[in-house]
C-alpha cells in the first residue's frame, strides 16, 4: 500500500445515538490508512490489502483459473483476484447480500448448508486452483464459543478444499490467535506440501486474526 504523509487524526464530532464502542469503531475507520486507500483504489473493503499482502508473500493468485471465495462479502478479495488474474472464473458465497461483481458468480446462502458445496462446484465447472476463506462466525461475546464457531467454519472450508481442489492448488483461510488446531493442521499437512501461518500488515495489530496458507495440494487418496 502506498503510504503518504501522515494525516491528522479525526474524531467523531457527535456521539448522539451511538454507543461508546460504535464511536471507537467509527473513529478507527476514519483514521485507518487502509480504509482511505481502499476508497482511492476502488476496493470494497480494507480486507483487500490482506489478500494483496499475502499474495505478495506466497504467490497465491497468479495463474489461478478457477477460484472459490468463501465469505465473499463485501467482495474485496474477489476484486483482487479479478485484478490480478482477469481471466479467472470466480465463485463466491456469503450469508450477506453482495453487490454484483463482473466475472464473479455469487450465492447468497449459508456455506454450512448441505447444498452449498455442490452449488459452488457446479457453478465453477471444474476443480478450483484456489480456495480462499475469510469467513468468521458472528461473535456472541464468549471468547471460547466464538473461537469454536469460527474454527468450525475453517474446518468446513478446509474439507471443501481437500475434496475439490485441483492438484497443486492452494487453500487460504482466516483463523484466530493460536492458529490452526492440531486436528485441522494434521489434515492440511497430510494433503498439502507446505502449511504456514501469517499475519499480513493490513491485519490490525489488536486483531486476533491470522491466516493459514496451505500450498501445493497433493490430491485425495
Amino acid at each position: 500500500m502506498t503510504r503518504g504523509a501522515k494525516t491528522p487524526s479525526k474524531r467523531v464530532k457527535t456521539a448522539k445515538g451511538r454507543t461508546a464502542s460504535q464511536v471507537r469503531w467509527l473513529e478507527r475507520q476514519l483514521n485507518d490508512p487502509y480504509v482511505r486507500q481502499a476508497k482511492a483504489d476502488g476496493y470494497r473493503s480494507r480486507a483487500a490489502y490482506k489478500l494483496i499482502e499475502l499474495d505478495e508473500k506466497f504467490g497465491l493468485v497468479k495463474g489461478a483459473s478457477r477460484v472459490v471465495d468463501l465469505g465473499i462479502a463485501p467482495g474485496g478479495w474477489s476484486q483482487v483476484v479479478r485484478a490480478k488474474s482477469p481471466k479467472a472464473q470466480v465463485v463466491g458465497i456469503d450469508l450477506l447480500p453482495v453487490e454484483p461483481l463482473e466475472g464473479v458468480t455469487i450465492f447468497q446462502m449459508d456455506f454450512m448448508a448441505d447444498a452449498a458445496p455442490q452449488a459452488l462446484a457446479d457453478a465453477l465447472g471444474g476443480p478450483p486452483d484456489l480456495v480462499m476463506s475469510d469467513m468468521a462466525a458472528n461473535t456472541v461475546g464468549h471468547k471460547q464459543t466464538d473461537h469454536l464457531r469460527t474454527m468450525g467454519l475453517v474446518e468446513a472450508a478446509a474439507w471443501f478444499a481437500v475434496e475439490n481442489l485441483a492438484p497443486g492448488g492452494t487453500f487460504i483461510a482466516k483463523v484466530l490467535a493460536g492458529g490452526t488446531d492440531t486436528e485441522l493442521l494434521a489434515l492440511l499437512k497430510k494433503h498439502f506440501a507446505t502449511v504456514k501461518h501469517a499475519k499480513p500488515p493490513a491485519s490490525r495489530k489488536d486483531s486476533s486474526e491470522w491466516y493459514v496458507v496451505a500450498q501445493k495440494f497433493k490430491g485425495r487418496e
